[in-house]
């Protein structure tokens, strides 16, 4: 999971990724990984920069063609 311009997402980010992609709000993978919500929405913001994603639908839909294309939860 990591975008096609040679900027790759660091593991925590992939992470967050991914529980984006399995369906999780902000609040939940904050509560799951111990981070703070200002973690997660910094974390975010750094994907979609990373991705060239300029929303929260753009970002939850490649989250979830992501994960569909690399096996799933």
């Amino acid at each position: 999971m990591t975008d096609t311009a040679g900027e790759k997402l660091t593991p925590k980010e992939t992470e967050i990724l991914k529980l984006i992609g399995q369906g999780h709000t902000s609040k939940e993978i904050a509560a799951r990984l111990c981070l703070s919500s200002e973690t997660v929405a910094n974390h975010r913001k750094h994907i979609c920069a990373k991705l060239k994603l300029h929303s929260t639908a753009a970002l939850v839909a490649y989250a979830a063609r992501a994960l569909h294309k690399n096996g799933g939860p």
